[in-house]
C-alpha cells in the first residue's frame, strides 16, 4: 500500500505542472482547500447560465483539453494572476467536472499528496438518476482511507442542489465509480438507463466509464467522451467477463491490481491516439 500511494502522490501524463513561483504564490497546502482552488479557475459549461455567463460557441474547443498543464495555460491566459486568486465566471477556463477533478489531482500531486481522479456516476444531480461525473480521492492518512471530494461544487451549485451531505466528504452511495455502476447493474440493483448524461443513457454507459475509471487509477485521466479499445467495438460475452474484473478493481479501489489488468491488455490500455466522440476526430495524446 505504500507504494501504491508513493505512486499516487506523484504525477502522471495529465496531472504533470511546472509552476513559476508567481503562480504558485498562495496555493493552500491542506488537501480540501487545494480541491477548492478549481472552482475558481474553470467555468462548467452546463453551470455557465448560474454565473451570468453565455459561453461563446468559439470558446468551447476549450473542453478538448488534457493536459493539466495545458488547462493552466488557459487560465492564465485568461487571467495571469496567481491560480490561488478566483476568477470572475468570464475569464474562467470553460470545462468539466473532469477538468475540475483532474486539475485538482495535478495540484494535490503537486504538493506530494497522493491523489487520483474517479470517473463514474452522481445521484445528487437528477433525481432517480445515475449522471455521469467525475471527483477526486484524497488519501486522508488519519483515517487511513480515500475521502471523496467534489471538486467542482462551490458555494452557489451546493446551493441550488440543495445537498444533504458535505461534498468535500462524500459519504458511500452517492458518487459510483465506473465498477461500482457495473456491480449495481449486474445485480439487478439498478437499471442501467438510468446512468448517463443528457441523451446517452445504458449499459454501454456503464460499461466505458468503467474502462476510463480503470485508466484514472492508472493515471491516464481522459475526456468524458474519449473511447478507445473496448469502448470502440460493441461487447463480445468475452469482453463482458472482462468488464466484470474491470469493475471488480474500480469499485475496490486497489490501485495495484488496476496497474496489473491496464498495464495487461491492448483493450483497456489508452493507445497513443483516441477517438474524441465529440469532436468527431481522432485525437494523439501522450500517455
Amino acid at each position: 500500500m505504500t507504494d501504491v500511494l508513493a505512486d499516487y502522490a506523484v504525477p502522471g501524463a495529465m496531472t504533470a505542472l511546472q509552476l513559476t513561483p508567481d503562480l504558485a504564490r498562495g496555493l493552500p497546502a491542506d488537501p480540501v482547500a487545494t480541491c477548492a482552488v478549481a472552482s475558481g479557475l474553470i467555468l462548467h459549461e452546463f453551470w455557465a447560465a448560474l454565473y451570468g455567463v453565455e459561453v461563446p460557441d468559439a470558446r468551447l474547443v476549450e473542453l478538448e483539453t488534457r493536459p493539466a498543464s495545458a488547462m493552466v495555460d488557459l487560465i492564465v491566459g485568461l487571467d495571469p494572476r496567481p491560480l490561488s486568486k478566483p476568477r470572475a465566471p468570464q475569464r474562467r477556463m470553460v470545462g468539466n467536472c473532469r477538468h475540475f477533478s483532474t486539475l485538482s489531482c495535478a495540484l494535490l500531486r503537486r504538493s506530494g499528496i497522493a491523489a487520483r481522479a474517479r470517473c463514474g456516476f452522481a445521484t445528487y444531480f437528477e433525481a432517480g438518476r445515475y449522471v455521469d461525473h467525475w471527483i477526486v480521492e484524497c488519501w486522508d492518512p488519519v483515517g487511513a482511507r480515500w475521502r471523496r471530494v467534489d471538486s467542482q461544487l462551490d458555494a452557489a451549485q451546493r446551493e441550488v442542489l440543495a445537498l444533504d451531505f458535505d461534498p468535500t466528504d462524500i459519504p458511500d452511495g452517492r458518487f459510483l465509480s465506473g465498477g461500482e455502476a457495473w456491480e449495481l447493474c449486474r445485480s439487478g440493483g439498478a437499471d442501467p438507463e438510468h446512468f448517463g448524461i443528457l441523451d446517452f443513457w445504458g449499459e454501454w454507459f456503464v460499461r466505458n466509464n468503467a474502462v476510463r475509471d480503470l485508466a484514472a487509477l492508472n493515471k491516464v485521466e481522459l475526456l468524458p467522451w474519449d473511447g478507445w479499445g473496448l469502448m470502440n467495438r460493441e461487447s463480445t460475452p468475452e469482453d463482458e467477463d472482462l468488464i466484470d474484473r474491470v469493475a471488480q478493481i474500480s469499485a475496490s479501489g486497489n490501485g495495484a491490481e488496476a496497474r496489473k489488468l491496464y498495464q495487461g491488455n491492448d483493450l483497456l490500455r489508452v493507445p497513443g491516439e483516441v477517438t474524441s466522440y465529440r469532436a468527431g476526430t481522432l485525437v494523439a495524446v501522450n500517455v
